[in-house]
């Protein structure tokens, strides 16, 4: 029997570690780089908010783009957002996603975050390229853009910006404190000085002890950077069998989740996001009753054989309807309509009592 300071490390654990050390060091020199202006940022002739992590997978940062974007329109300021467009086929040339009116690329070219952030926003514009600084020009030239946003971008050191807001997942805001292979972090830790801001995503609405912790330890950790609270609220839309829905006309009648409406509904569920496990505990908290799952890789490309093989497993488990996440009906919205109705789960932030003064903090940093 092992004390718990001899617990076996597994070869593979170990070459992980020393894989992510060498990958640690790599970071750190780069940001030092940047920062002693070895590398230089270009600068844009707009302010810039950049809305990223430092971990892999989901912390929420498409909603928390749409928020942003559509906080500062409301405002009256001239917004767009810009993404990579990451796995689209437009990534490397860049182009127009939507001018804020029509969608002007599928998912396929744009990649699935920017085209279901084009489908959401409204005379907004969403722009995808590799290059953020041209995108940013392209923003600039065609819709006279006073406030980029950058989805995903920081670890995007090659465009300056104005504002850096760090999504923290709360329940596992540093994964287990390793970098990449080893762990999820694709930073040191100390990267988060580099950060404007720090946002707890999918924080508990309600008093939550072990929320509080989280919040506590992480105000702890670089105290003079402020630190918001989010949470994530679910909304829900139905794409009936057979009926062609174009997908920037979908949030005309989404709505918050029924209790009544899906009380007992029996559902089959698939998808293809970073936390597939996420979208399941969501379905069955929501109050559907899953009748099972399907688990496909983050960004699958769904085929028509796919679907059609889904609906038939979903019927033959006696399910009502499919049901799915946003970001996966955006990669199947353009394809043939379902034979079967397909309930579509989506999330929007919520900043709770912190709303106001966060968006002031956002207003205030652009006015500096």
């Amino acid at each position: 029997m092992h004390s718990a300071d001899q617990i076996p490390v597994s070869p593979l654990a170990s070459m992980l570690y020393g894989i992510s050390i060498v990958y640690g060091a790599a970071q750190k020199l780069r940001a030092s780089c940047y920062r002693s202006k070895i590398l230089r940022s270009q600068k844009l002739p707009c302010r810039v908010i950049s809305v990223g992590n430092i971990t892999v997978g989901g912390t929420g940062k498409t909603p928390m783009t749409i928020y942003v974007a559509q906080k500062l329109q409301q405002s009256g300021v001239r917004v767009a957002v810009i993404s990579r467009g990451y796995k689209g086929s437009a990534e490397s040339s860049g182009g127009v996603v939507s001018d804020g009116r029509n969608l002007l690329m599928d998912s396929e070219q744009a990649g699935d975050e920017p085209y279901l952030m084009a489908g959401r926003l409204k005379n907004i514009p969403v722009i995808v390229g590799k290059n953020r600084f041209v995108a940013g020009m392209l923003a600039i030239r065609k819709f006279q853009s006073e406030v980029i946003v950058l989805d995903d971008a920081f670890q995007h050191l090659k465009l300056s910006r104005d504002i850096d807001l760090v999504l923290l997942d709360y329940t596992r805001p540093f994964g287990n404190t390793h970098l990449l292979p080893r762990g999820i972090l694709r930073e040191p830790v100390t990267a988060l000085r580099r950060a404007t801001a720090r946002i707890l995503t999918r924080s508990p609405t309600g008093p939550d002890e072990a929320a509080a912790t989280t919040l506590a330890g992480i105000k702890a950790h670089m105290p003079d950077i402020p630190i918001f609270t989010s949470s994530h609220d679910p909304y829900m839309y139905t794409v009936k069998s057979g009926v062609p829905t174009p997908f920037n006309a979908i949030s005309h009648f989404i709505a918050p989740p029924d209790s009544d409406q899906i009380k007992y509904k029996k559902v089959y569920g698939f998808s293809g996001i970073a936390r597939n496990d996420d979208f399941q505990r969501t379905v069955a908290t929501l109050g559907f009753n899953p009748t099972g799952f399907f688990e496909f890789s983050d960004h699958h490309k769904y085929s028509r054989d796919d679907l059609e093989k889904m609906v038939q497993i979903a019927r033959a488990a006696g399910a009502d309807c499919l049901i799915t996440t946003e970001k996966d009906h955006a990669r199947i919205a353009r394809q043939k309509p379902l034979s079967m109705d397909l309930v579509v789960i989506g999330v929007k932030i919520d900043f709770g009592n912190d709303e106001q003064e966060f968006i002031s903090f956002i207003h205030s940093r652009l006015q500096q």
